[in-house]
């Protein structure tokens, strides 16, 4: 047996995450197995994996001795995820339905009288527009009377990335990548107009959050009202269900004035080219029969679609305005389609990141496609970024075995802008 431990579960010591070839088992030590067997009595995450809302996962079996010399008493093994993406690759949409899912099964564990250990946003990955929640060891018993000790990592990488998009109409993403702990809410404090301020919502998780930062007492005063005073079960649900409608109702700001949002109504192809194209894509697509199809430059994700219509598994977007990435998104979860449209810039991919540069993969580390599409992205890259034409093929062509790549010849209306730049 060869246990690779995967670099991104290091830091819980309830257990950690490994490899043996191409299956992924989670490692619990002791406490870390008591805790998931009361979670596991309670029948709650059965019922999320039945729900589609948890990780699956079966008894690993004899813990190998190896393990077993490091303290581990049980192991699962999970169902694979089949591709992993990241809050900083996320669309608003996407992350609004990670936070909702994380309240939402806090709020089923506290009538269970269980809660969780954390709230980060990387225990969150997606099938298509569907967010699953991954990590099986933050589900923890609840004591009575506890504080909510998640509140602040769930502000800091959900609710103020969240309202820095929907209250000043800064996309989080870059500055997500830029800060993997999401952003603070002195920074998120420091940003937000004078107007959003007075909402009594911002006032209580933002401002006066902000106030004690700056002042350095915030730990102190968590610690101490944690020692001198008990939340009720009852205050500390209808907290997280304030927060979870707060959130559910917050929208993008700025999406209808982006460059691309439009673009399938402002395009340059006329409908028979675009009914010819559609065509290409489905035959294509039914001659390779791809798992996993990576559709670069998917803006709302017409061809996506074409490419599950014709017989596609799953569909990864990847898509550099945000306007289009949340139109894209909008559209898979309405038409309850395996396609996940992500914020990305080809030509800046994300990298490796995080302790030791392994803790959050690089794009290019989380695997191949089967097929890839480039549809009107090639002059993108070669005119818009000044990336070398044949490097830019070169790119596209090391993501998939299979693939279709669109050239745009300079006469197009749409390249004859990029080289008016």
């Amino acid at each position: 047996m060869t246990v690779t431990p995967v670099p991104g579960s290091f830091r819980d010591p309830a257990g950690f995450v490994y490899r043996d070839g191409n299956k992924f088992y989670r490692a619990l030590t002791h406490q870390g197995a008591e805790d998931f067997a009361s979670a596991e009595a309670t029948g709650l995450p059965r019922k999320w994996i039945a729900e589609s809302r948890l990780a699956e996962y079966t008894d690993g079996g004899t813990v190998p001795a190896s393990l077993a010399a490091e303290g581990v008493t049980r192991i699962l093994e999970l169902s694979a995820i089949p591709f992993i993406s990241y809050p900083y690759e996320w669309s608003f949409r996407g992350l609004q339905k990670a936070a909702s899912l994380q309240l939402d099964l806090l709020i089923e564990a506290l009538d269970e009288d269980l809660t969780f250990s954390d709230a980060s946003a990387y225990n969150v990955q997606f099938n298509g527009p569907a967010p699953v929640f991954i990590d099986h060891l933050s589900v923890v018993p609840y004591r009575d009377g506890q504080f909510w000790t998640g509140h602040q990592q769930f502000c800091t990488q959900f609710l103020n990335p969240l309202l820095l998009r929907a209250l000043v109409g800064i996309p989080h993403n870059a500055i997500y990548r830029g800060a993997l702990e999401g952003i603070t809410t002195a920074e998120l404090n420091h940003a937000l107009p004078l107007s959003a301020k007075l909402s009594l919502s911002v006032l209580m998780h933002v401002v006066l959050p902000a106030k004690f930062e700056k002042s350095g007492r915030q730990n102190r005063i968590v610690q101490r009202d944690a020692a001198r005073r008990k939340l009720p079960k009852p205050a500390f649900r209808n907290m997280v269900q304030g927060l979870r409608k707060w959130i559910e109702r917050l929208e993008p700001k700025g999406v209808a004035s982006t460059t691309w949002a439009d673009y399938t109504r402002t395009h340059s192809y006329d409908d028979d080219a675009v009914a010819e194209k559609t065509r290409f894509v489905a035959e294509f697509v039914e001659q390779v029969s791809p798992v996993s199809v990576l559709d670069i430059g998917c803006n709302t994700g017409d061809y996506s679609m074409a490419a599950l219509r014709a017989g596609a598994t799953r569909v990864i977007g990847l898509e550099q305005d945000s306007g289009a990435v949340e139109i894209a998104f909008a559209r898979a979860q309405a038409e309850n389609s395996n396609f996940l449209p992500l914020k990305f810039d080809a030509a800046n991919p994300s990298p490796m990141q995080g302790w030791r540069e392994t803790e959050r993969m690089g794009f290019e580390a989380r695997g191949r496609f089967d097929a890839v599409l480039a549809l009107a992205v090639l002059h993108h890259m070669a005119i818009g970024r000044n990336i070398p034409l044949a490097q830019a093929v070169d790119w596209i062509i090391d993501r998939a075995e299979h693939g279709v790549i669109e050239f745009v010849p300079k006469s197009d209306p749409m390249a004859q802008e990029l080289m008016a730049l």
